[in-house]
């Protein structure tokens, strides 16, 4: 790993913290800059899934609070979570990586456009009086397979279950998301080091670097509006899964 390729890991690592912190999507930066490394696409998932993974612990962390309201849920939840997010990593790991390489473009601009519509998805879920536990669990184990089987957008898919099944506004929902984005993140981390291709020394490039830039986004939250980050994001996002489709 040359000098360059370690800048380029720092910035894309960094720029995801501060991203996942103010406005999510970090994975739209960073693993498309696995890629353009030259990772091959599931050794790049799956090494971008771990070395995000203390992220997610820390903003579960930051925001368990808010589980009081869903206590008797939580149980039940964090199994279907953890039970989607292992048959994605199965469907990760068993199926021939020509079908994920294959997906991999479309599932980069789904992403993106799953997180430029989020602020509009929002707004309409936040109007929503109505709720569906057969809606709640489909969604959570959907989003637990999604999780596994590729990052990016995890938060927005289970926020999405979470606002359809349970009538509680958004910002009480962060803390259940939060909690079920590590149960996932942590499950298929599990899986995929234990059977899959991660590139460990990647890993301690870009791990730290998210930490870094989360940390440094939660002190920014406050302060920075995330409409920048998310242009940034959607830009990125968009001409990564372009490029891809005409390579």
């Amino acid at each position: 790993m040359d000098p360059a390729h370690i800048a380029l890991l720092l910035a894309a690592g960094f720029g995801a913290g501060v991203c996942n912190a103010i406005a999510g999507g970090g994975s739209l930066l960073s693993f498309p800059a696995l890629l353009a490394l030259g990772l091959p696409p599931v050794t790049a998932t799956v090494t971008n899934a771990v070395a995000v993974w203390p992220g997610y612990l820390g903003g579960a962390a930051a925001l368990r609070s808010r589980l009081a309201d869903f206590r008797p849920l939580v149980p039940r939840l964090v199994l279907t979570g953890a039970l989607g997010a292992v048959c994605g990593a199965v469907a990760l790991l068993a199926a021939p990586a020509e079908v994920f390489t294959a997906l991999v473009p479309y599932l980069v601009l789904a992403a993106t456009a799953l997180f430029a519509l989020q602020p509009l998805i929002t707004k309409r879920l936040a109007a929503r009086e109505t709720d569906s536990r057969a809606l709640l669990y489909l969604g959570v184990f959907a989003g637990g397979v999604y999780g596994a089987y590729f990052n990016g957008g995890m938060g927005i898919v289970l926020l999405t279950a979470l606002a359809l099944g349970v009538n509680a506004a958004i910002n009480r929902l962060n803390g259940l998301k939060s909690l079920l984005t590590l149960t996932v993140s942590t499950t298929a981390t599990v899986a995929v080091a234990l059977f899959g291709p991660v590139d460990w020394l990647t890993v301690l490039v870009l791990a730290p670097a998210c930490l870094l830039g989360g940390a440094a986004g939660a002190r920014l939250a406050d302060k920075l509006r995330p409409i920048a980050f998310r242009v940034l994001v959607i830009a990125f996002g968009t001409a990564a899964g372009g490029a891809m489709l005409l390579t």
